[in-house]
């Protein structure tokens, strides 16, 4: 029997708790006892904690009640995670918990948590797409990488928001179990197994437009305006009178990415919010969008969203 543990704190997201939970406990349904996952809940302090969504919680145990190891220890996410600073004596039992278990992660913004506690120092990490630059900010050691469902390093798992927690605990399940079982388990939720393409389906993937009226704020106001214009480097920095090479530098210190990543980044945007909110032809969409063709389109949307455009349209309009 593999003992899964799930730290409760106040002012947590509840689906980061229940989401896993039902995936393990849908896939005790088809084992037999020996094999079946047990569930336990910890928190420290007080047993009740309440979820940011106003539920009452109690966990089944408080920290110093626990067990030192775990094949599974994982710490949800929430305003909880991410707003208060936690409980020393909490970060203390999960620092030498995580160590000691099998496997440990996070959900959705529990990372904040795990980073606190010293266990993302050098390790690819990912979390909530919205809080992607904070958990950076937050924890400079950590390889934090923007796109994934879940990523895996070593026996660190870390997931994207909320009901990524699923994905993460299905990929648990075939990990000890097999597809097979996974696959059962996906069918009883009515989820996939693999989602097609990661989280920049749900995010923005052009940076916001730089505060106050400087230069670059200028540029890509303009971009905005004009996305359906072929653009360049030296188009752009025409815009506001640099050259190309000292407009590419400001652009990149001030915005955090190129010049036409910025642009690739909006004609994306553009051609989903399109896609989202009309039925437009997609040669239409393509074109408003700047892309020139369908067929340059389609290669970029595989590329970043790993859907076509009608994949997206269907799935998210």
């Amino acid at each position: 029997m593999k003992t899964v543990a799930i730290l409760l704190f106040p002012d947590l997201l509840m689906l980061d708790v229940a989401g896993p939970m039902d995936v393990f406990s849908i896939a005790n349904r088809y084992l037999p006892p020996q094999e079946a996952y047990r569930i336990v809940t910890l928190a420290a302090g007080e047993r009740t904690v309440r979820a940011s969504n106003g539920l009452a919680m109690q966990a089944d145990l408080l920290i110093e009640d626990a067990e030192p190891t775990y094949d599974l220890l994982l710490v949800p996410g929430g305003p909880g995670a991410y707003n208060d600073r936690q409980d020393e004596a909490m970060l203390t039992w999960l620092g030498r918990a995580a160590e000691a278990s099998r496997r440990y992660g996070s959900i959705c913004t529990g990372a904040f948590i795990l980073g606190e506690a010293g266990l993302l120092e050098g390790r690819r990490v990912t979390t909530h797409w919205h809080y992607i630059e904070r958990l950076a900010a937050r924890c400079p050691g950590a390889e934090i990488e923007t796109d994934q469902i879940y990523i895996r390093d070593g026996k660190l798992f870390t997931s994207g928001g909320v009901t990524a927690g699923i994905d993460l605990a299905l990929g648990v399940v075939a990990e000890d179990h097999g597809r097979k079982l996974a696959l059962d388990v996906a069918k009883v939720l009515l989820v996939v197994m693999q989602r097609q393409g990661g989280q920049a389906q749900f995010s923005p993937l052009a940076a916001g437009v730089v505060g106050g009226d400087s230069p670059i704020a200028r540029v890509q106001n303009h971009v905005l305006e004009h996305l359906d214009e072929p653009f360049s480097i030296e188009r752009m920095a025409t815009l506001v009178a640099m050259s190309p090479r000292h407009f590419s530098r400001v652009f990149a210190r001030e915005v955090k990415m190129t010049p036409m990543e910025f642009l690739q980044g909006a004609r994306l945007d553009r051609a989903r919010h399109l896609l989202e909110t009309g039925d437009l032809p997609l040669k239409t969409v393509a074109y408003r969008s700047g892309f020139g063709s369908v067929r340059h389109m389609s290669f970029l949307f595989a590329k970043k969203l790993g859907l076509s455009p009608a994949q997206y349209r269907r799935q998210f309009s």
